[in-house]
């Protein structure tokens, strides 16, 4: 799905993303923006990881993390990308 790991072994990868991932507010930072923007090369990819179970296991907000792309500047996300019951902004 994702070129490689199981989609639940790549949200390890998003561990700088933790806080941004919990508080919609926050501004992500620069390793946590290159981790995503590696991952959303692949739409499908990045809402596995986001939508995961390693990721809700560590606290992660599907809702506040599909965010994640458009807080971090990303000019080529998947803008409106259906990601399970999310729609990336």
């Amino acid at each position: 799905m994702c070129g490689g790991p199981p989609a639940n072994g790549v949200p390890l990868r998003l561990a700088p993303c933790i806080s941004a991932a919990d508080d919609p507010q926050s501004t992500p930072t620069s390793s946590c923006c290159s981790d995503v923007h590696t991952i959303g090369q692949s739409p499908s990819c990045l809402c596995a990881v986001m939508l995961s179970g390693t990721a809700r296991a560590a606290g992660i907000k599907p809702e506040v993390a599909i965010t994640i792309p458009k807080r971090c500047n990303m000019a080529d996300r998947p803008v409106g990308y259906k990601c399970g019951e999310y729609t990336l902004p």
